[in-house]
């Protein structure tokens, strides 16, 4: 039978979540106020013990087990804070919980799950994915009768994640507008079901990642439908479909949905480090992003805007990936390609256009005795606007120039590689990978696809992540490219061709820097 609004007003206000959790902190971001012109205050789940919301709803959840169901425990798949959500709350019962992990996830966070529950919890390391590990929690559960917890498509854990919505009318009664970030949708569906029954004026904006918007498809699909693939870097909320019931919810709840992209979240993480000193992992920020990107298309003065710090269980490698990332999510910073004439002066002259701006990086490559090819990071003053007016001063001055800056590939991978082309026409290929971050993962490329075909270009970046980035190019005649496809398949890897993307042609192939805009 389904839950009704006022059950789950009911359920959340009973909830007995603060045997374990903390009222967390409603902190105004006075520095990102002042820049947006609205109060803008965040909820502070980082202060949770195990810097995450998720302890709420699997702490609930127990809390609703009969003896029976206690007694033979719990059994839970994640790779990463409902684990630790777990964990914890079983430690806390004094009963047995299996978590089941993909073997691909960081050792962090394998060990702060046996940390946060010792005695009490079994870690299982299982398939190379989620939804691998999933599986083997959902056998587990059925050979042992586990209950199983899941991290957000249950009623139980709904109305745990929904506490957080009562204490932010008891903090701040006056909030116009909450951003909520969304992975599965358990924390936005127990948030909006509460506080539109108590304050419906209240808008409340979901916030995805575009590589992983599972709720803004099932919004036009009118239901739940999988994605074909979700991004890595905010793994926190990397789900291929909504939950049914959390979907139910936001159909009925939830205003507006809005995405953001990978520069938006790092840029959102250096805002609430500067106001908080609190890293944010980017599932965390998410809600930050989505108030900085709303406020461009739909501006307001004086509001009260609030948004959800969900978590902070950042792997430290992913810093520097951020680091390098904000200032293009600020569109404080842009990278772009220019063709420069090899000529005595042309490097100077081309500086001088740049109008004392600061060049925050540059790549350069002889590319013939007629030009060169730079990559180069510019600090921008004024934004986008800024950008366009001096690649048009670019244009007329001689110096061809196109904008990187939306531009992945470029950003991944290219700006670490200018400085070389095939000495050769080849018949080169190209392809960005997902590798899976466990031994063997290298090997088993190499033997798949490396014996017959020649590896012509590799660079592999990795940011902290359960899967690292490779882009590689391979030389196939015409006629071998439908085998070709067929070991990629057989690869099993993510892959995406890039064999035409610009960045690829300017700095890489052997066609001499094909330029196209």
């Amino acid at each position: 039978m389904t839950r009704s609004a006022n059950d789950y007003l009911k359920n959340i206000l009973l909830a007995p979540v603060y045997d374990v959790a903390v009222n967390s902190d409603l902190q105004k971001l006075e520095k990102l106020s002042a820049s947006l012109g609205n109060d803008i205050w965040l909820k502070r789940e980082d202060q949770q013990p195990v810097k995450s919301f998720k302890l709420r709803g699997a702490y609930n959840k127990l809390c609703q087990l009969s003896k029976v169901q206690l007694a033979k425990g719990v059994v839970a798949s994640s790779a990463g804070n409902h684990a630790q959500g777990v964990a914890y709350s079983a430690r806390k019962k004094g009963i047995q919980a299996t978590i089941v992990m993909p073997d691909t996830a960081p050792d962090i966070k394998v060990e702060a799950v046996r940390e946060f529950g010792g005695e009490f919890v079994k870690v299982v390391l299982h398939g190379s994915s989620f939804d691998q590990a999933k599986d083997e929690a959902l056998r587990l559960s059925k050979e042992h009768g586990y209950t199983m917890v899941a991290p957000f498509d249950d009623e139980d854990v709904i109305a745990g994640q929904g506490t957080i919505a009562r204490e932010l009318l008891e903090q701040n009664p006056d909030l116009d507008t909450l951003f909520i970030a969304v992975g599965g949708g358990g924390l936005i569906s127990g948030i909006a079901v509460f506080l539109k029954q108590l304050k419906p004026e209240i808008k409340i904006i979901a916030v995805e990642s575009d590589e992983s918007a599972c709720l803004q498809a099932a919004m036009q699909a009118g239901k739940p439908v999988p994605l074909d693939h979700v991004g890595i870097f905010a793994d926190g909320v990397a789900v291929k479909i909504i939950g049914a019931e959390p979907f139910r919810l936001c159909q009925q709840y939830v205003d507006d949905v809005i995405t953001v992209n990978t520069d938006e979240i790092c840029a959102a993480i250096k805002d609430i480090f500067d106001d908080t000193r609190v890293i944010a992992e980017p599932a965390g920020a998410l809600s930050v992003a989505g108030i900085h990107k709303y406020l461009k298309t739909h501006p307001m003065q004086g509001k009260k805007i609030a948004g959800v710090l969900c978590g902070a269980n950042i792997n430290f490698h992913t810093l520097r990936y951020v680091s390098e990332r904000c200032e293009l999510g600020e569109q404080k910073e842009a990278v772009i390609a220019v063709k420069i004439p090899e000529r005595k002066g042309a490097f100077r002259a081309f500086c001088q256009l740049l109008g004392g701006r600061v060049i925050t990086e540059f790549n350069y490559r002889y590319s013939s005795d007629k030009e060169a090819h730079i990559f180069v990071g510019i600090k921008l003053r004024e934004g986008r606007e800024e950008l366009a007016q001096l690649s048009q001063s670019l244009d007329s001055n001689g110096f061809q120039s196109f904008d990187l800056s939306e531009n992945e590939m470029a950003k991944l991978h290219v700006r670490y590689m200018v400085g070389g082309r095939p000495p050769s026409l080849l018949n080169e290929k190209l392809f960005s990978f997902e590798f899976p971050e466990h031994p063997g993962a290298l090997m088993k490329f190499l033997d798949t696809l490396g014996e017959r075909w020649n590896i012509t270009l590799f660079h592999y970046r990795n940011h902290g992540a359960a899967d690292g980035l490779v882009l590689a190019g391979f030389d196939i005649a015409d006629g071998d490219r439908r085998e070709f496809d067929k070991h990629l398949t057989e690869l099993g890897y993510l892959y995406q061709e890039q064999t035409d993307n610009p960045a690829y042609k300017f700095f890489l192939s052997d066609l001499n820097g094909v330029f196209e805009k």
